[in-house]
Order: structure tokens, then sequence, then C-alpha cells
């Protein structure tokens, strides 16, 4: 498992920047999977790149944030609302500084390679009392001032360390591309909130739009009633009863239209702007609907295992956790180092009898040693277990996220799978309640049915009509998901689905000519 995982890093997330012409499969192929545009120039902004050059655009820029500003006159398609977002969505960028944050540590690490080099000055006086024997000096003793100046470089260089610093920058170097990694999952997560919101929105226009159409339903039927009671076929309860249905289709509609603007709010606030119901989107009337599946579930699930950025950054999690266990092996052996100093060491002693000289010269001195801890009560020991048990949490968790990917997998699978079923059976059930509603209206003008029956015909049409714009947003959002699970959002490989154009169903509307209501 894991060194089909290990593969993940070296893949690529080339850009695409095409015209969009459907906006289903514009989100899954055409989108850019950008690193936060940044203000300065950089090779970065707008890549969409392997985790490992995420990890080195991170190390190199620094994204500025922005908030994302909607214009309520556009209408935005999916593609330029996930661009937004990759720009002002604060994830993105906590994603970025934490990939940067693990390439400077790497750099850390690397820096144990160089030898340290200290410069060093001092200055100073110093008094000190010598005792001499009183036949020579009166007093017993005599005394030296020594004012002394010395400027140093110290230098400390560690030759042989068993393998200890490469340990530490090959576990550093894993990091730093699991982080690369967990932002190209950032981005991806991103997009997908956004593609949610987007269709979520999709869905409650198309409800919207259906409870209106509804609505001129219930007034049809309301006509239809009161013409009746006109000509002494119809009784009055038959009136209210109509009237009911048509004030039910009218607090429907005012219900769908808070519901949408709600959708608009939550959709801004996804892409990162200050949450309004100002955001226009493309409504997709004439995008064409996920036909049919491109590979089979096991292709779709070797497809997430190579491909997902989780499962990449859980692998170099496990690569890094078995470098930690190297650098705790190498605490048991010994280590060379170097040290030396040089320095100019000038002194003007005086002392109170006699004359010293003052000398200013040259001093050094350079050691080699070796370096061997023989007892340190259980801290490597303990340290190696530790880090022995960090790599078994690191496989338990890729295993726990392997399986979590396939049932993913196969969930997106069957719901895609369920979703075109759905959308052919919409399709069929729109048609049954429309003609349904037309022949129980007809017969009800010629008195060969009840209002009962076209009421109820009535209700069915308009339950058909939301589970058919229900069942075409549904589909479109099955079809990015199952791109989402297996790794392919926002990337350049084929996609799970293929589209077919066609014409979306069209809603029921009343036909005043033919007293009923047209498909």
């Amino acid at each position: 498992m894991v060194e089909v995982t290990q593969e993940v890093c070296g893949r690529k997330y080339p850009n695409f920047r095409r015209k969009e012409w459907g906006g289903y499969f514009a989100l899954i192929a055409l989108l850019p999977l950008a690193a936060p545009r940044l203000r300065a120039q950089t090779a970065c902004a707008g890549a969409a790149p392997t985790p490992a050059q995420a990890a080195e655009c991170a190390a190199h820029t620094i994204p500025i944030a922005s908030v994302a500003k909607l214009d309520p006159q556009h209408s935005y398609t999916v593609s330029e609302l996930i661009d937004l977002a990759e720009r002002s969505n604060p994830k993105t960028r906590i994603a970025w500084e934490r990939a940067r944050q693990k390439a400077n540590e790497l750099g850390v690490e690397k820096s144990a390679y160089f030898p340290v080099i200290v410069f060093q000055a001092i200055g100073g006086d110093q008094k000190t009392l010598s005792p001499f024997p009183v036949a020579l000096e009166a007093r017993g003793y005599n005394s030296v001032t020594v004012p002394v100046i010395q400027p140093q470089l110290s230098l400390q260089y560690l030759l042989f360390d068993s393998g200890r610093r490469g340990a530490r920058v090959d576990a550093a170097q894993a990091e730093k591309i699991a982080a690369g990694a967990n932002f190209v999952q950032a981005n991806q997560d991103v997009a997908f909130r956004v593609a949610t919101a987007y269709y979520k929105l999709l869905t409650a226009q198309e409800k919207l739009q259906a409870t209106r159409e509804t609505l001129k339903t219930a007034q049809t039927t309301e006509d239809a009633a009161e013409a009746q009671l006109a000509n002494g076929r119809s009784t009055l309860p038959d009136v209210y009863n109509a009237k009911s249905e048509a004030a039910q289709a009218a607090f429907d509609m005012e219900s769908a239209d808070g519901d949408e603007k709600i959708s608009r709010v939550a959709l801004a606030e996804e892409v990162g702007a200050e949450p309004t119901p100002d955001v226009n989107i493309d409504a997709m009337a004439n995008a064409p609907l996920p036909e049919t599946l491109t590979a089979s579930i096991d292709e779709l699930i070797d497809r997430a295992v190579a491909n997902r950025p989780d499962l990449a950054a859980q692998a170099q999690e496990i690569r890094a956790a078995d470098d930690r266990i190297r650098v705790a092996r190498a605490s048991y052996l010994p280590r060379v180092v170097i040290t030396g100093s040089g320095a100019q060491t000038s002194i003007w002693p005086s002392p109170d009898a006699g004359l010293l000289g003052s000398p200013s010269e040259p001093t050094w001195n350079a050691y080699i040693g070796l370096e061997w801890k023989v007892f340190d009560g259980g801290e490597r020991r303990n340290e190696l277990a530790a880090a022995r048990s960090r790599k078994r949490e690191a496989q338990d968790e890729m295993t726990e996220k392997h399986d979590a990917a396939t049932r993913q997998v196969w969930s997106a699978y069957i719901a895609f799978r369920t979703g075109l079923k759905k959308q052919q059976a919409a399709i069929s059930l729109l048609s049954a309640a429309n003609e349904s509603y037309n022949a129980s209206l007809e017969a009800y003008k010629y008195g060969v049915k009840n209002l009962i029956d076209v009421v109820t015909a009535e209700r069915q049409l308009a339950q058909a009509r939301l589970s058919g714009v229900s069942a075409r947003s549904q589909l479109f959002l099955e079809a990015v998901e199952l791109e989402f699970v297996t790794g392919n959002l926002l990337r350049s490989l084929p996609p799970a689905t293929k589209v077919q154009p066609q014409a979306p169903p069209q809603l029921a509307t009343p036909d005043s000519t033919k007293g009923g209501a047209a498909q």
C-alpha cells in the first residue's frame, strides 16, 4: 500500500485554462488548481503543482490575503467562483503557510551540514595579586593590572554523526512534501465545497421555478372550478378546495424563494466573499448531463489510491516516521566533532614593581573529539520506542484513510448510478404526471371526474416537477463528487463520466388554449 501511494508525488497537476463549454465538464477538466494568486510575480501563481512543487513554491512566496468581490450584475460560472475561492478562501492560505513552515524546517535541518562560526570580541581589565617573600616585597605581595582586547573566531563542525543529520533531513523533506500534498488537498476541498454550494443554489433556483409553475397550474384548476360552478356543474366547496390548493402553492413558492436566497448567501461565504444574497450564477440550462461512467469501480479505486492528495500526504508521513527511527538509532552511535578558534590577543600588563612585556600576538587552538554517550538513563531507548510507535500510528492512519477512500469511491459510484436512474425516472414521472393532470382536468370540465381527482393529479404533477429538478442538479453534483473522491478534481486525468449533449427536461406549464398543462 505504501509503495503505491508514495508514487503519487511523482504525478503532475497541470494547469488547464480553456473556454468553458459546459458547467459540469468544465469543473472536472478545465478548472485551474491554483496556489493562492500572489500580487508578486511568481511562477507558482495560477499553477497546478504536484505536492513537491507546491511545497517548493510555498518556500519562496507569501500569499497576500484578499476578499472576493462579487459583481451582482455578472452571472458567474462554477469555474469563476472556484477561481475566486482559491484566491480568497482563508483555508488555502492556512495550508500554504503550513507548507512554507515545513520548507523552513527543512532548511533548519540542512544547516547541520555546515560549520558553525561565531565571532567574539572581548575587552576587559584584570587586577591580580601574587604573594611574595617579605624580603623581596615589603608588603608581602605584588599586584599586576592587565587590560586585554581579544577578537576571536570560533568554529565547530560536526564531521561524522553516524547518519543522524541525513535522517533528520530526509524526515523534514518528507514532511515538506506532505505539507505540499495537504495544500493540494485544501484546494480540492475548497473547490468541492464551492461546487456543492453552486449546485445547491442551482437546485434551489429550479425548485423556485417549479413552484411558480405549480402555482400557475393551481390557478388553472381554480379557474376551471369557478367556471364549472358558474355552469352549475360544480359546488362551492370545490371552488374553496381549488382556492386552498392555489394558496398552498403560493406558500410553497414563497418558501422556495427564501431557500433560494439562503443558498445564495451560503455560496458567497464558500467563495470567501462577504455573505450576501447578491450573487448570480449561470443557470446551466443547456449544460450536457453526465450519461455514463468511463471506468469500472476497480479502476476508480485504483485511481483514488494513486492520486488522492491525502493518501500522498500520509505516505510521506510514514516515510518521515521511518526517518525519525533512523535518527533515534543514530543517537546510539558515536560522533566526531572538530572545534577550533583563532584570536588576536593584546594585553598591556602594569605591575606595581618592575616592567612586563605588552604582547599582541595571534593565538589559536584546534581539537578533534570523539563523543559517545554511554549512559543516558533510558532517554535514547524511549525516543526509539516513541519513533517506532509513531510509525505504526502513521501506518494505521494510512490503512484507515485507504479504507475511507475506498468506501467514498464506492458510495460515489453507487450514488452516480442511482442518480442516472433517478434522472431517467424523473423524466418519465414528469411526463406521466403531466398527462394525468391534463386528462383529469379535461374530464372534470366534461363532468366525468370530480375536483378531488384533479387536485390529486395536480399534487402529483407538482411533486414530479420537484423530483425532476432535484434529480438533474443532483446528477451534476454526484459526477463532481466522483471526481473529488478519486483525487481527479481540478486535474488533467480523463473524467470518470461521459456527457452527452441533450435538451434538459422542460417544466410543465399551464396551456390555456387546451385547458391543461403541456410538458
